[in-house]
Parts: C-alpha cells; sequence; structure tokens
C-alpha cells in the first residue's frame, strides 16, 4: 500500500487511461504516450472519472463506468446544421469530431462539433462527440503532486512535473 499523496482538489494527477464503450471498442488511449496529468477539482476531466478518481494514490488501478449524465451528457436531439466547408475558418481539416468555437455574438462563444463531412459540405452539431455514450475507463495512477501555484491559478496543471512559468 502507497503512503504518498492521495488525488484530492489542488493536486494534480497523473494517470494512464484506456477508455472504451460499451462494446469492448478502444475510443481512445494513453499507452504508448506520456501519461495524461490534470488538475483535480478543475474540471479538466469527465465529473464521472473525477469522482472515481477521488481519494486514489500511486499505483491504484480503477476501472469504472461513467453513464452518459456524468460524462458528456446527453445527445440533444437537434438536427445538425449543414454549412458550407468554405464558410469555415481557413487552414483546418474539417473532419467528423473536429471542434469549433462559433461566437454566438456579444462574446458568447459555444463549441460545435463536426458530426459529418462530405464533398464541399460540413454537418455541425453542438453535440460532443461521446454525448450519449456510457464510457467505460481502465484507469492506473502514476503519480500525485502538489499542483504548482501558477497552474492552480490557470486551472490546469503544466505537464508532468509542472511549470509555474507556462504560457498561454
Amino acid at each position: 500500500m502507497s503512503t504518498g499523496l492521495s488525488i484530492s482538489d489542488g493536486r494534480v494527477g497523473i494517470v494512464h487511461y484506456t477508455l472504451t464503450n460499451s462494446d469492448g471498442e478502444i475510443i481512445d488511449s494513453s499507452q504508448g504516450r506520456d501519461p495524461m496529468p490534470y488538475l483535480h477539482g478543475a474540471q479538466n476531466i469527465i465529473p464521472g472519472l473525477e469522482k472515481a478518481l477521488e481519494g486514489k494514490v500511486a499505483d491504484d488501478e480503477v476501472k469504472v463506468v461513467v453513464a452518459p449524465e456524468d460524462g458528456y451528457g446527453e445527445a440533444d436531439g437537434i438536427e445538425p446544421q449543414r454549412v458550407k466547408r468554405s464558410d469555415l475558418p481557413k487552414g483546418q481539416e474539417w473532419d467528423v469530431g473536429t471542434p469549433l468555437n462559433a461566437d454566438m455574438g456579444e462574446g458568447n462563444m459555444i463549441q460545435l462539433w463536426v458530426c459529418k463531412s462530405e464533398g464541399a459540405w460540413v454537418w455541425l452539431t453542438a453535440n460532443h462527440p461521446l454525448a450519449g455514450v456510457e464510457l467505460h475507463f481502465d484507469v492506473k495512477v502514476i503519480r500525485v503532486r502538489e499542483a504548482l501555484p501558477g497552474e492552480l491559478e490557470h486551472g490546469h496543471p503544466h505537464g508532468i512535473e509542472g511549470s509555474n512559468s507556462h504560457h498561454h
């Protein structure tokens, strides 16, 4: 049993994870890459996963099933909107799953997602690509560390080791 720091608000959890859907298909994984750091309590990860990691320490392994309402929410049922690819910002590949920050006026921004891309047309939705999906996480806690003041101020970790000299 580890006697190190436990994951709690204001600490950085460093994890390896594999995310699958209900059919066992891998959606995402940190395997073969650096582990993922996140600032606990700062909404860096979905609520259901964050809750499951609370109190865990290095070497803990967690398997958790996250319902849509504790993940990316339920799909809203609103039909995607078709827009001309030429009306979207240039220099970007508009593939399925690509996010787009749209200005709704008066400084109100909304994140949209490409849900279909065909020829000169792209379909956009306000639903995250994983909205309505039950998420299955297999997580190993690699390390837990105190967040640095700059990380707390910015609301996210500045890498695995952390740094107060991060630029935005």
